[in-house]
């Protein structure tokens, strides 16, 4: 099995990384959220409109880091042709990414965090944009604003979309990056008492550690995979080389 393919464990790591990284997302998106129900006159604030809202505004929001992943997908699959040995650098980058976010999904490493400032440049000039859609009143105006916030920084993000270069595959990154959007959705549709309820769960240190341990464990299978994919190369090399 290929460590970086999209089988169900790396879908599935993505998707608890987006649960579990949820209490950022909380602080990062949640008040776009609630700006974005405000925004609304309060004639059009039926449950049905805001729903649908909201629903555009997140499949946006999901489309913009599944665009991204394939972008950054289809930058590492260049490098991977380009460079002979830059497959099993990628390769190894995915499974340091995987551990890195379990650090920070145990609290036990807030580095991640420290990333987002390289995109605060690009946020820039996207976020005027952003604010010319408001008050949004229909679905496509939400799809586009959150296709738009999609690019704020944020550094379990760009930690994705690492992972996502090591993936080098256009089509499976961007289905890894949709995975860890919808694991975000809990923790940003959640307002009030549901809201306190989900952030409780999220920080909770016993779930914490458990999703860490978990990612951690596939990531370590991950590497002792490579690891002995280059001991049988090596064997195999050694075996088939002239003799002099």
């Amino acid at each position: 099995m290929n460590p970086a393919d999209m089988s169900l464990p790396p879908l599935a790591a993505a998707f608890v990384f987006g649960l579990l990284g949820g209490a950022h997302c909380i602080g990062m998106c949640g008040g776009i959220m609630s700006a974005l129900t405000f925004a609304v006159p309060p004639s059009m604030r039926q449950p049905r409109r805001l729903a649908g809202l909201l629903l555009g505004y997140n499949l946006g929001r999901i489309s913009s880091y599944m665009i991204a992943g394939a972008l950054v997908a289809l930058l590492g699959s260049v490098l991977n042709h380009a460079l002979d040995s830059f497959a099993l650098v990628l390769r190894i980058l995915a499974a340091v990414m995987l551990i890195l976010m379990a650090l920070y999904i145990a609290n036990w490493w807030k580095g991640l965090l420290r990333i987002e400032a390289l995109g605060r440049v690009l946020w820039r000039r996207i976020e005027p944009i952003g604010r010319r859609l408001m008050p949004v009143v229909k679905v496509p105006q939400a799809f586009a604003l959150g296709s738009l916030w999609g690019w704020m920084p944020c550094g379990l993000i760009y930690s994705m979309l690492a992972w996502s270069l090591a993936v080098a595959e256009p089509l499976r990154a961007a289905a890894m990056m949709g995975a860890f959007g919808l694991g975000t959705l809990p923790a940003v549709l959640a307002t009030g008492v549901a809201a306190r309820r989900v952030s409780i769960w999220i920080r909770s240190p016993a779930t914490r550690t458990l999703a860490a341990l978990l990612i951690i464990t596939f990531a370590v299978w991950q590497l002792w995979h490579l690891h002995s994919m280059i001991g049988m190369e090596d064997t195999h090399s050694a075996m088939t080389s002239p003799h002099h």
